[in-house]
């Protein structure tokens, strides 16, 4: 079901290690679009362990993950990252081709691909950009850019201050405009930094 990496589970026997001895459980829940998920990880004891919760064995480490999240941390890997101004445990789920994350379809979804088709492509395609629509969840929406604008170091500026002005202006219903892009795979950014 679910992986840890030597350096996860280097991170977390040190962590485990620190209490006062009692056998500790590694929470993982899930926020967010389906199609792009977050993923929260925290230490509880085994009193915390709710009635919804599955306890699975994953690299010799007790999980607890809710019933209804366990199917979108099949196949996944936890991993400790180290970077310039962060650190800490990262989920990658796998990307699945199914049904359930099939091209987001209803009024907000029709509302959203116009303005992106009309006034925001047309627009970034000089720089060798795109963004698309990938998910909706009521009236919070979540974007990917790619090709230039994926590793660009002006892509937070572009979605901001452009994208989701233009966005908001037509459909005044957005709550979130999330951008769940992968910038640190993007290639060939159109600005770096």
């Amino acid at each position: 079901m679910l992986t840890f990496t030597d350096r996860a589970r280097e991170m977390l026997g040190s962590f485990l290690g620190q209490g006062d001895g009692e056998l500790e459980f590694l929470r993982i829940t899930m926020s967010g679009s389906p199609v792009t998920p977050e993923f929260e990880l925290t230490l509880v004891a085994p009193g915390e362990r709710r009635d919804d919760e599955r306890q699975v064995e994953a690299d010799g480490i007790t999980v607890l993950v809710a019933e209804n999240q366990a199917d979108a941390l099949e196949g996944a890997t936890v991993d400790f990252v180290e970077r310039v101004n962060e650190s800490g445990f990262e989920v990658r789920p796998v990307r699945k081709a199914s049904p359930a994350f099939a091209e987001p379809s209803g009024p907000v979804a029709e509302r959203v691909r116009d303005v992106l088709d009309a006034q925001v492509n047309p627009a970034i395609a000089s720089h060798g950009g795109a963004i698309s629509l990938v998910d909706v969840q009521g009236t919070e929406i979540y974007l990917e850019m790619s090709g230039g604008c994926q590793g660009c170091a002006m892509s937070r500026l572009t979605l901001r201050q452009g994208v989701e002005r233009m966005l908001r202006q037509a459909i005044p219903e957005l709550t979130a405009v999330h951008d769940v892009t992968d910038h640190a795979s993007g290639v060939n950014p159109y600005f770096e930094a």
